[in-house]
């Protein structure tokens, strides 16, 4: 057959084959246009989960009646000019196909009018960019996208949505995950006339919390840390959860590139290695980030849908964003909110130490628990004992009235004059394994296992990265067929492999050869761990696999160092193992993800009894 050209609205049909997928790609499509319109309200209507009626309306700066034709028309567009403004885009949408796309799938109007107007203009499309006829309209300032019948002239298509059910909740969550990408434009979201969504505009940091709290819950706000972090020209701000608060699915992780949502395995890698050793096992993390940075570095031209970017530094952007949450995650220790409440004057009254006896409970001032014995020689904790220091006026009076009344609990007065520590002070050893911690403000438990197995992993960690890595030569070296590529990698980066204890070098073509291994990894398989990295290095640039390695080996060595359960502490021990809690990274997990303490205020302890009711 000769070739020809293909009808306009074929052409636009099939353009809307890449852009149109379902309702919600449509809204997504049209959302963007009101973004980029400066609109500061943003209707939704949809019906039949969007299939008969998709409508959009904006508050935004309108489009002149002459351009209308122009706006339904293929790769027509006022965000961009030249090459030079495709390099650096700052707009969410450019291409200039959205619109005639989707009206050659779609019965579309098109309703505009500009601030000053005498009145706003009216067009019907259906894709074939032609017979515009521009009729007068009331409508205010701003523009409406009314999109009916989706999918009509394709029947195939329409043969492919799904339910009314399943189709809106994609428009739902694209809403929610679209309102936490603009703070400050309000949105309303209705669905057969009924108003699902209601979001006013949020400006000040409370309302942005509240905004983040309506559509991902409460609990992530209360068990998230706020995040804003700098460096090379990159700004990341947002969220992230806690490593006790994750997930089972992936469905609870935002991120945005210049307010744009997307999806990039980079960022995906760079977040699973900043949580890689305090997630429990099949657990995922949650969090909304936004991350900002210059146009010309980002080119989100690489998908038809745009939800997709690609870094033009990689390797930059990969080890900030690391940096930044491994950084955060690692800050965060026990105390922060209680020294916030101590400088505020607004710690409770402590509570009175009950006078309890049991037998598997180590209770401080119990007059006929037997006299502690030294620790063990070698002790981890054996010689470090709690600093003295003088608690608050309030604190300091409850406990002379508890003394007057219990004569026979010094020990319990002098630990409760020492510094008010964020994890208190030990009260008891439960059954041996957790630890009874008491707090200006309450309780903590901790169990005495995980939490020393974090403590003694990460001075191990630092240990071991402040010096040398011991390596050992093989006895017989080990040769490694690869490919050209991957044998040219390992011949570069010699030095890389060298400075991680590994003594590689090329013998052929396709053979690299393994001379020496770190001491730690001589019974690991290392013959498949330099493949695995040079792998990593060809597809990121970068690798943290012996990294992984080195951190599973010193996480063994910490978990058989630290403490045993049903090992009973002495007061001492207890309280210095408190005292490097605090000042340990990572500490509220262990090296599995578990969590290594938990604590129960006094507001808490008073609902169980239903005081104050």
């Amino acid at each position: 057959m000769r070739i020809h050209s293909l009808p306009i609205q074929l052409v636009n049909q099939i353009a809307a084959g890449e852009v149109v997928e379902r309702p919600s790609s449509v809204v997504k499509e049209l959302v963007e246009n009101c973004f980029d319109a400066g609109a500061s309200q943003v209707t939704i209507e949809v019906e039949q989960g969007g299939a008969r009626l998709i409508k959009i309306r904006d508050n935004g700066c309108g489009i002149v009646k002459e351009d209308l034709p122009l706006a339904l028309s293929r790769h027509a567009t006022s965000k961009i000019a030249s090459l030079e403004d495709l390099e650096q885009v700052v707009s969410m949408g450019f291409r200039g196909e959205a619109l005639p796309s989707i009206s050659s799938v779609s019965r579309l109007t098109l309703i505009s009018r500009i601030s000053g107007a005498d009145c706003a203009w009216r067009v019907n499309a259906d894709g074939s960019e032609r017979d515009f006829d521009p009729q007068p309209d009331p409508h205010p300032q701003g523009t409406t996208v009314d999109v009916r019948d989706l999918f009509y002239n394709t029947p195939a298509r329409r043969k492919f949505l799904k339910t009314e059910k399943t189709e809106f909740a994609h428009i739902e969550t694209l809403i929610q995950r679209m309102a936490l990408s603009r703070f400050d434009i309000g949105f309303t979201l209705l669905h057969n006339q009924k108003e699902i969504l209601s979001l006013k505009p949020a400006i000040s940091q409370s309302e942005q919390e509240r905004r983040v709290a309506g559509i991902c819950g409460s609990a992530f706000i209360e068990n998230s840390v706020k995040i804003d972090f700098a460096a090379s020209g990159l700004q990341l701000t947002g969220w992230v959860g806690l490593p006790t608060f994750s997930r089972s699915q992936q469905d609870m992780q935002f991120f945005y590139v210049n307010g744009r949502l997307v999806r990039d395995k980079l960022v995906s890698h760079a977040v699973k290695q900043a949580y890689q050793d305090v997630l429990f096992h099949g657990r995922h993390p949650v969090f909304v980030l936004y991350l900002t940075l210059d146009p010309s570095l980002v080119d989100v031209n690489a998908h038809p849908a745009k939800l997709e970017v690609r870094f033009r530094e990689g390797r930059l952007v990969h080890d900030f964003l690391f940096s930044a949450l491994h950084r955060s995650l690692a800050d965060l220790r026990p105390g922060h909110s209680v020294a916030q409440q101590a400088e505020s004057g607004s710690l409770p009254q402590t509570q009175a130490v009950a006078d309890v006896k049991a037998d598997n409970v180590v209770w401080l001032g119990d007059s006929k628990t037997p006299q502690q014995s030294r620790p063990a020689s070698g002790s981890a904790y054996a010689s470090r004992l709690p600093q003295q220091a003088s608690l608050p006026l309030h604190v300091e009076e409850s406990i002379q009235a508890y003394a007057s009344l219990y004569p026979k609990s010094e020990s319990v007065v002098r630990l409760a004059q020492s510094e008010a520590k964020p994890l208190g002070h030990a009260i008891a050893h439960l059954h041996n394994v957790y630890i009874l911690s008491e707090t200006p403000d309450g309780i903590i438990l901790v169990d005495a296992h995980a939490a020393h197995e974090r403590v003694t992993y990460e001075r191990l960690k630092r240990q071991y990265q402040n010096g040398t890595v011991p390596s050992q030569p093989l006895l017989l070296p080990i040769k490694i067929k690869v490919s050209v590529s991957e044998a040219d990698l390992a011949e570069d980066q010699h030095q890389f492999f060298l400075a991680l204890g590994f003594e590689l070098n090329r013998s052929g073509p396709e053979t690299i050869v393994l001379r020496s291994v770190p001491v730690l990894l001589s019974n690991a398989d290392v013959e498949t761990l330099i493949r695995d990295v040079l792998a990593d290095l060809i597809e990121h640039g970068m690798s943290q696999r012996i990294q992984e390695r080195y951190n599973e080996i010193l996480a063994t060595m910490a978990c058989h160092g630290a403490v045993r359960a049903h090992r009973r502490l002495t007061v001492d021990e207890m309280n210095a193992l408190l005292r490097d809690m605090e000042q340990t990274e990572r500490i509220g997990q262990c090296n599995h993800g578990r969590p290594t303490w938990v604590e129960l205020s006094t507001s808490d302890l008073d609902k169980f009894f239903l005081r104050g009711q």
